[in-house]
């Protein structure tokens, strides 16, 4: 008979690593947006007003 607990845990387990693994994905990609000075891109023709990042951290 499988061990069901044991199998639990391990799937348990692997799932909090693999959020851990996005979570730190997602800070990665925000540092690298802050920390990015770049221009947008309007396809559309039309003139698009842009907040400035304030340099706190916060939008």
């Amino acid at each position: 008979m499988a061990d069901y607990k044991t199998m639990y845990f391990h799937l348990a387990a692997n799932v909090a690593n693999a959020i851990e693994l996005l979570v730190q994905a997602q800070q990665a990609g925000e540092a690298y947006y802050v920390k990015e000075n770049t221009s947008v891109v309007s396809l559309s023709g039309k003139e698009v007003k842009v907040k400035q990042k304030k340099s706190d951290g916060h939008p």
